[in-house]
């Protein structure tokens, strides 16, 4: 009986090379498998736990993408106004506004800047830009805005304190430490006040806050200072005397304390001598109202 050979059958090397190559397919399979199962046994979690964190991962990206276009198409800003709206429609909208902390101050001016936000919406409210509006007040040193809900904005109110007053060419202002101007005064009101006078002196009014702590003793009888030549104090007390000190904060302060020593002892203030010069270093000249014409007429008598 004959035999027939099918031509183009594998041969018994390629057959062998075959079942080899599978063979290493296989290991290669099952090592792989046991490498990440040993991996998941040393992983603090499960592989369920691992699946849902994965879906997670992928949700998350999908919430970003889908909130940038969004906001591409101005959706949060169309959701903010719907949200706006229906606190007003539940009565969360500015009906009442409490101002507290003013004592100084005319307390319609922070209404004023306030009563704009009235029966707007609680979540439009900026509040930032509220307390930016109120700073821009003189007397306002500190503002803080707050909502009371459901209808109140409640404004606190820190005042900046008076301190002294500044001449102007044609009128009085109040200011406070530092020098702010507060507002208008009258010569009536300005009465008591430590007057300030000369150009720039509103400047130097933190120096001369300092100068004076430096004599403390004198410092309630000083009525007004001027600032000279922006330069220098010329210090004018209760009894009309003046005191001109010399230029620089330590050598001014160094004056002062030795005048208020000399006063101490000989009772400078409240005698004959109107102005004392200490501008020359360690030393005071005096001057007494009538003197020179005295000694010019004696001078005269003489001859």
């Amino acid at each position: 009986m004959a035999q027939t050979i099918k031509r183009g059958g594998k041969g018994v090397r390629r057959a062998a090379a075959a079942r080899g190559a599978a063979r290493k397919v296989d290991k290669a399979k099952a090592h792989t498998g046991s490498v990440v199962d040993t991996a998941m046994r040393w992983l603090p979690f499960t592989e369920e736990q691992l699946h849902r964190f994965f879906l997670f991962v992928i949700f998350a990206v999908a919430i970003a993408m889908a909130w940038v276009v969004a906001s591409l198409a101005g959706l949060p800003a169309l959701a903010h106004a719907q949200l706006a709206q229906f606190a007003s429609n539940a009565g969360f909208e500015v009906r009442r506004v409490e101002v507290r902390g003013v004592e100084h101050m005319n307390e319609l001016k922070v209404y004023e800047r306030v009563l704009g936000e009235r029966d707007r919406a609680m979540p439009l409210v900026d509040l930032d830009v509220v307390r930016t509006d109120l700073l821009g007040l003189s007397w306002v040193k500190d503002a803080r805005v707050s909502r009371q809900l459901p209808d109140t904005l409640v404004v606190d109110i820190v005042e900046r304190e008076p301190h002294a007053v500044l001449r102007k060419p044609n009128r009085l202002v109040l200011i406070d430490e530092t020098g702010v101007e507060l507002e208008p005064i009258s010569a009536a009101a300005a009465k008591g006040r430590l007057i300030v006078s000369g150009p720039g002196a509103a400047m130097q009014v933190p120096m001369l806050g300092q100068l004076l702590d430096a004599a403390p003793a004198l410092k309630p009888q000083v009525t007004e200072a001027e600032w000279i030549g922006n330069r220098r104090w010329n210090l004018t007390f209760k009894t009309g005397q003046v005191l001109a000190l010399p230029q620089g904060e330590k050598p001014s302060a160094t004056a002062l304390i030795a005048f208020a020593r000399l006063d101490g002892v000989n009772r400078l203030l409240g005698g004959k001598v109107a102005i004392f010069d200490m501008r020359a270093p360690e030393r005071i000249y005096m001057r007494i109202p009538g003197r020179a014409a005295e000694a010019v007429k004696a001078g005269e008598e003489r001859k």
